[in-house]
């Protein structure tokens, strides 16, 4: 039995219907899907040699997604998590087929059965405070990119804000005086405030007061008053970092991102021994759970617990050389 609606029909009412509509899905995650996809089509137009608006929807079978994702990791030798996140993308929409394509349940239940990939979860990196103190000094203030990316770097560091939360903070979202804090929308639609410290006010007064670029509403924007990229944010942080890394050696051996500094305002608030449930409320996780990833990279808290512990006894012991003769008869 042949589907009554083309593979090009379910995915326009896929993403106009159900992520947009329905769902309400953030601009975020309609990129990320919308790129999986056309990726996705790419790859079935060079193996079947057809056009992706011509392609049936029983042609997207586990065979075609499985060598899609295989081939992904090869040509572009993307990470087992970045798999994932792409098999995420093509789960949904056949989850959504699943629905309005009852005759195609077998075909769907295959893709859906497609299994993750299992990868290495590495602990979370963060900085010192003096790495983050150094990186904050970096910036020239006697500028206008200076003061802009002291105040940015600041925000990020205090409050643990994503970046997305960072570049889309517009100046009405800066609440001084008492109670000062900055207002965002995060992930998953959900809105939170989070408190700022006495210097972070201090700077942020000194910002606002600055005429704004092109009259723009943006906290943090461009020259040219747009919001800063993704791309345009990791490289003004290098270059703090490299110039940083001059007066704070540990720094040149870091690799330092926007999320870093997240992490690094999620070890502080650890450290100061604030609850598991608070640090995940202050940034905004959907689980008490996921903070778990700094208490597993906390090495400190870590060696506190064991100089709390009575270790076993143990005794060195003196070395004694092995018997030439019985060594190589063992290693024949």
């Amino acid at each position: 039995m042949k589907s009554s609606a083309t593979l090009a029909a379910l995915l326009e009412r896929f993403f106009t219907q159900r992520l947009m509509n329905q769902r309400q899905a953030s601009p975020h995650t309609i990129s990320s899907y919308r790129d999986t996809f056309r990726l996705l089509l790419q790859f079935a137009q060079q193996r079947l040699h057809k056009s992706p608006a011509c392609l049936a929807f029983e042609e997207i079978d586990a065979p075609m997604i499985a060598a899609f994702l295989d081939d992904l990791e090869k040509s572009r030798g993307i990470t087992a998590r970045s798999r994932n996140l792409r098999l995420t993308a093509i789960r949904s929409f056949f989850q959504y087929a699943a629905y309005e394509e009852p005759s195609r349940a077998a075909q769907i239940q295959r893709v859906l059965a497609i299994p993750g990939k299992r990868h290495t979860r590495n602990l979370v990196h963060f900085l010192s405070r003096p790495e983050i103190d150094a990186l904050l000094d970096a910036p020239d203030q006697a500028t206008w990119f200076g003061r802009r990316d002291h105040g940015l770097l600041l925000v990020a560091v205090q409050t643990g804000l994503r970046l997305s939360e960072l570049t889309g903070l517009q100046r009405a979202d800066v609440v001084l005086g008492r109670g000062a804090h900055v207002r965002c929308v995060g992930k998953g639609r959900k809105e939170r405030c989070t408190p700022l410290a006495k210097t972070a006010v201090a700077v942020l007064k000194a910002w606002l007061r600055e005429p704004p670029k092109h009259r723009t509403e943006v906290l943090f924007p461009t020259v040219r008053g747009s919001r800063l990229s993704p791309d345009s944010v990791a490289d003004l942080l290098a270059k703090h970092v490299s110039i940083a890394g001059k007066s704070c050696s540990s720094l040149r051996k870091k690799n330092v991102t926007p999320h870093v500094l997240r992490h690094s305002m999620a070890m502080a608030l650890l450290e100061a021994g604030v609850d598991r449930a608070v640090i995940a409320l202050w940034l905004g996780h959907e689980s008490v759970e996921t903070t778990q990833i700094y208490l597993e990279a906390n090495l400190a808290m870590k060696e506190e617990i064991l100089a709390k512990t009575t270790p076993p006894g143990g005794k060195p012991g003196r070395y004694r050389p092995v018997d030439r003769l019985l060594t190589f008869l063992q290693n024949l």
